[in-house]
């Protein structure tokens, strides 16, 4: 099979369903900075974590390439003649929100209180994570855009919304067990 298929030479690309649409179409924009949050989540997946860190990261991995496929489906395609869901993989649910917001409780609970921003970094690893988040934070406001525009389930955009939020809290975790200095904003005072 190669890899090149010359049909978005022209600068369009095909939705799930055979839809073409233009490269910088909202939907091609909201599930391609999925496509670079996954990358990213990559990157910090292959740095010197946890296991149980990993093993998370793969799982949120997988789910992105549900997010992906659930954005790049034409909703005007998205039910085939049969009435079956053209997109045959289970979808986002309650389950795997709930699994970001349990980690994000036992991450916290090993953490001291938050009482002042932090400036992303003081780790490579760590930066690793503020990157992925402000990319996350990215994509959501992509996806909330397409949403308003093509509504797609829900519990998709919390997702993405939680994720981002999953990967403050693992940046905070990685920076205590890495045991690098988390800086706090202290904004300075008008003179």
């Amino acid at each position: 099979m190669k890899i090149y298929t010359k049909t978005g030479d022209k600068g369009t690309t095909a939705l799930f369903g055979g839809t073409r649409v233009p490269k910088h179409h909202i939907r091609i924009e909201s599930y391609g900075t999925i496509d670079e949050l996954n990358s990213h989540i990559g990157l910090i997946r292959d740095q010197a974590i946890d296991q149980m860190h990993k093993n998370v990261l793969m799982e949120i991995q997988d789910r992105l390439f549900t997010v992906g496929a659930i954005l790049a489906t034409d909703p005007e395609k998205a039910t085939l003649k049969n009435g079956k869901d053209r997109l045959n993989i289970p979808k986002i649910s309650d389950a795997d929100i709930k699994l970001l917001e349990d980690n994000m409780d036992s991450m916290n609970a090993a953490l001291p209180p938050m009482t002042h921003f932090v400036l992303p970094g003081g780790h490579q690893t760590v930066s690793f994570c503020h990157i992925a988040r402000t990319v996350c934070r990215r994509a959501e406001r992509l996806a909330s855009h397409l949403n308003d525009l093509e509504p797609f389930q829900p519990e998709t955009l919390m997702y993405i919304n939680r994720l981002s939020d999953y990967l403050f809290v693992l940046a905070r975790k990685l920076s205590h067990d890495l045991q690098a200095e988390e800086i706090k904003w202290i904004p300075k005072k008008e003179e």
